[in-house]
């Protein structure tokens, strides 16, 4: 998990072992902040103005004669302006070892802000490149950075940037892992190699277990690969909790969309449909790591979607573990029938709250872009993950689950559908409510609300196919990792 270590120091410019030296600024239209006015005529020079992640590197010999890379914070200078732009410039800055950050401007927690955008636009993957050492080093990044931070920055919020980077990184490296070394069994081997030294009990069901345990999504789905299917459970479970978060995540190790086969431009890039199970499992190590006064059980629900002579068919009908039966109309909409098997289980040990996350719906692309992850559910989970959302810098945006459209579920052979074939309206909101349905009562009754429970759809958030930005690289984003570890923290807030 190649991210920088992140070290403190007391220095208004922390220069003393840096080789270079990042100075994140406002917008100058005002005048350079006092600190950097001998160097405004340089900065002026370059065209340099403080505009929002504007970038530049400059002479300074007033900075130990080091390299000076001036970032922009633009006229909003908040926390995510300069977690953007201190990742933007440690992303930019290649060739060094140690970088030094500073912040010129009045930002509440600016050292955590910079923190974190330094370890997430550190971040590097490339174990699979053969370029000459020379070229390595040339385009390698910080692999440790000295922030300028106050007396009052301490040891537990330092440690929370660590987690929240490394968690980020972890699904990063899974991602970017191709399918060929990823089966689903690798994928729970991975699952229980990096909780072997946390406090995390880890069951993995193989195919005979998930048929004895009637997990006909799973199974259904894998039906059609060589590489059988996983359900994979993480339970940390610290003595005196008094919440318990269930997170459930979509693993599909590779999607070719099975029988309803993608078109050759749709299967690119599809080993990052296990996305979901990969931040689940971050999440639950996170939480372990930080030893989070929170219950947190992860649920992994792995398999490949291949086409093959014992793939599922459209027209064919698959046995949830709840006894639900489900017509499958289209193999391509798969994630939600692993899932369906996983929001069972979780719902059957009543959490306080459910999590699922998964790259789920094109249609989420289509109507929120690429950068907002999409989240549907109850509405105070709803409104509780849209806090963390915010507090984290994370961009989400909820949707609604119109009931207007249930009926778009029925099946005339099963109990119900999973895809409407040939009706492109409201797909991704089909999606959320083909999960609603497994959401499993709190308590006893017939009368029994469901468990409070949020669906992020990160289809198109997940992975990013455009030009860096800010801490994010081309590739995937890791996208609501530290919303997720943030939401577990405070307990799901829902009551």
């Amino acid at each position: 998990m190649p991210y920088p270590e992140i070290v403190l120091s007391p220095s208004a410019f922390p220069t003393d072992g840096a080789e270079a030296l990042v100075v994140a600024v406002p917008d100058l239209s005002g005048g350079a902040p006092a600190e950097l006015a001998d160097l405004a005529p340089t900065l002026d020079a370059v065209g340099f103005t403080g505009a929002r992640n504007a970038f530049a590197r400059v002479h300074a010999p007033a900075f130990a004669d080091l390299p000076l890379a001036v970032v922009g914070l633009g006229k909003k200078a908040d926390a995510n302006a300069v977690r953007d732009a201190v990742g933007t410039a440690i992303r930019s800055l290649t060739g060094f070892q140690t970088v030094g950050v500073a912040v010129a401007a009045e930002v509440d927690d600016a050292w955590r802000a910079a923190a974190e955008g330094a370890a997430l636009g550190g971040y590097m993957f490339d174990s699979y490149k053969t370029d000459s050492a020379e070229k390595v080093a040339k385009r390698r990044r910080a692999a440790r950075v000295i922030v300028s931070a106050p007396a009052s920055a301490d040891d537990a919020a330092l440690a929370a940037v660590r987690a929240g980077a490394e968690a980020v990184a972890l699904v990063k490296d899974l991602v970017s892992t191709p399918a060929e070394w990823q089966s689903p069994a690798q994928l729970a081997d991975r699952a229980v190699e990096s909780t072997k030294d946390l406090p995390v009990e880890v069951t993995v069901w193989e195919e005979k277990a998930l048929a004895d345990a009637g997990f006909g999504g799973l199974l259904g789905v894998g039906k059609g690969s060589d590489r059988p299917p996983r359900l994979v459970r993480l339970d940390y479970a610290p003595a005196g909790a008094e919440r318990h978060v269930a997170l459930v995540g979509k693993g599909i190790t590779f999607d070719t969309g099975g029988l309803s086969l993608k078109p050759a431009a749709s299967m690119v890039g599809m080993q990052e449909d296990m996305t979901g199970a990969a931040e689940v499992l971050a999440v639950v190590r996170a939480a372990a790591q930080l030893e989070l006064p929170v219950r947190v059980t992860g649920w992994m629900c792995i398999a490949d979607n291949m086409p093959s002579g014992r793939a599922i068919r459209p027209g064919d009908v698959l046995v949830m573990a709840d006894g639900t039966t489900v017509e499958v109309t289209n193999t391509d909409a798969e994630g939600r029938l692993v899932l369906a098997d996983g929001l069972i289980a979780a719902s059957r040990e009543n959490p306080d709250v459910i999590v699922d996350v998964a790259t789920l719906t094109g249609a989420m692309i289509v109507a929120l872009g690429t950068r907002h992850t999409g989240v549907m559910g109850e509405g105070d989970a709803v409104d509780a993950f849209l806090r963390s959302a915010d507090r984290t810098g994370e961009l989400a945006w909820a949707l609604p689950l119109p009931e207007h459209i249930a009926d778009e579920l029925d099946s005339r052979v099963a109990d119900m559908r999973n895809a409407n074939v040939g009706n492109r309206a409201g797909g991704a909101l089909f999606a959320g409510l083909f999960l609603q349905r497994f959401i499993g009562p709190r308590g006893q009754g017939e009368d029994a609300a469901r468990i409070p429970w949020v669906h992020l759809d990160i289809a198109g958030s997940a992975m990013s196919t455009s030009s860096p930005f800010g801490f994010t690289d081309k590739g995937p984003t890791g996208a609501s990792v530290r919303a997720l570890i943030d939401f577990v923290a405070a307990g799901g807030e829902v009551r």
